[in-house]
């Protein structure tokens, strides 16, 4: 198990022991458990992910840490956009929509205006521009 995994599976036990909380470089993210499907694999995985809330939907956002590449999860939603959301102690279905044009820029003002970093990651992509994913209750 890669390092990146281990710590993904640790943030995982600790956000269900403690109805959405974790501690450590995580304490006070706002996080978000989405299990997806692999594209390749067929696999349910889940992964931990900060995100902002847009009304009755939940965004997160495909930065990578500012990688030329998209993430794992991203093309997995891409291709089987049926997930499972937990946020807090509450967990339901949900669909996953890639944000395009008018509401991309709206989503994209709102989210790095609450996490400015994401400015710098976007710089450090280059041309790719960070994808924002919608998470809407099915």
């Amino acid at each position: 198990m890669s390092e990146q995994q281990e710590f993904n599976r640790s943030v995982i036990e600790e956000f269900r022991a403690n109805a959405g909380r974790v501690g450590g470089r995580l304490e006070g993210v706002d996080l978000v458990l989405v299990t997806h499907t692999g594209a390749r694999t067929g696999r349910a995985l889940t992964t931990p992910l900060g995100h902002v809330v847009d009304g009755d939907d939940l965004v997160i956002v495909a930065a990578n840490r500012g990688s030329a590449t998209h993430p794992s999860w991203y093309h997995n939603v891409v291709a089987n956009p049926d997930v499972t959301v937990e946020v807090g102690s509450t967990t339901y279905p949900a669909k996953a929509v890639v944000a395009t044009g008018d509401e991309r820029a709206r989503l994209w003002e709102k989210v790095a205006a609450l996490k400015p970093f994401l400015l710098d990651f976007q710089k450090q992509a280059g041309p790719r521009a960070i994808p924002l994913v919608v998470l809407r209750r099915a």
